[in-house]
């Protein structure tokens, strides 16, 4: 394991500083034809955010014993393609057929601020692109780790059955597993990317896999938690959209003080999995993840 340790504040500034650079690189331009695409892309894209799927990407592929100031071209390629399809993920969560949301990171949506057939076409177009970068990464186990991340099992399974869900109490066991597959799949895939794309052992992405999936869980929680008691201004959305969508939300299952413990408890345990290491990259956001208000 690496025996320097970096600031977390730098670091996750540095990491936002890199995709930002990596999005801009490997998006088509505004100016390239067909335009109106490209600028719905650009605007989703680019509208900031935590990027955190790709910092937790490169800090796993750090923690695996990497350069984090000479990182290879292939990590760049997933580090871009991951914060894409979050953001094709969120295009589509947006529109009127599914959360019907207005606003998104303090600006108009996409479907808003263009159209609904724009919307729905730069989220695809972000999804190949996606790809076509996961391809140029040269490890078919990255590309599939991704698909499986995004597919019917994970990401596409767990909205369907976010919707179906709509108006009905679910058990604590059933909400767990919407929330593993919608969210907490590709923050998993996001720490198992950069683990495989270093050449862990088994072992290793093993034990990456758990804390991906503490800390996966707990997001989408602790976003359940902040659509009650969250502030607009800080979120950059609208507070209440679950409540009006008559979503099926952990607070509602379990309580909003138990909904508070589990996600805590949860990222105790993120903590404990990477405990004693002397990068503490991953440990600070699991931290991140349990202090957010937006």
């Amino acid at each position: 394991m690496p025996t320097k340790a970096i600031d977390g504040q730098f670091y996750l500034e540095y990491a936002r500083r890199l995709v930002e650079d990596l999005l801009d690189r490997y998006l088509p331009p505004e100016t390239a034809p067909p335009r109106k695409l490209h600028a719905a892309m650009r605007y989703s894209v680019m509208a900031g955010g935590k990027r955190l799927r790709p910092a937790l990407t490169l800090a796993a592929y750090r923690y695996c014993n990497r350069d984090i100031d000479h990182p290879l071209e292939q990590i760049h390629c997933a580090m871009a393609a991951l914060e894409m399809v979050h953001t094709y993920s969120l295009i589509h969560d947006d529109l009127p057929c599914m959360d019907d949301d207005d606003l998104r990171r303090g600006r108009p949506t996409c479907h808003k601020q263009f159209d609904e057939a724009t919307a729905v076409l730069a989220g695809d177009a972000l999804h190949v692109v996606a790809f076509e970068l996961m391809a140029r990464t040269g490890s078919i186990r990255a590309v599939n780790e991704l698909a499986e991340a995004i597919g019917t099992s994970g990401m596409l399974g767990g909205q369907i059955a976010d919707v179906e869900a709509e108006g009905k109490a679910l058990s604590p066991d059933e909400i767990t597993d919407i929330h593993m597959r919608k969210t907490g799949a590709l923050i998993r895939a996001s720490v198992r990317i950069g683990a495989i794309l270093a050449d862990a052992d088994e072992k290793t992405i093993n034990k990456l896999t758990e804390y991906g999936e503490k800390i996966g869980l707990a997001f989408q929680i602790i976003d359940d938690i902040l659509d009650i008691e969250g502030d607009q201004a800080k979120l950059g959305k609208q507070v209440g959209s679950d409540s009006k969508n008559r979503k099926a939300t952990y607070p509602g299952t379990v309580g909003l003080e138990t909904a508070r413990k589990d996600a805590a408890l949860l990222i105790d345990e993120a903590l404990t999995i990477v405990d004693g290491e002397d990068d503490n990259l991953l440990k600070y956001l699991a931290r991140l993840i349990g202090q957010r208000e937006k």
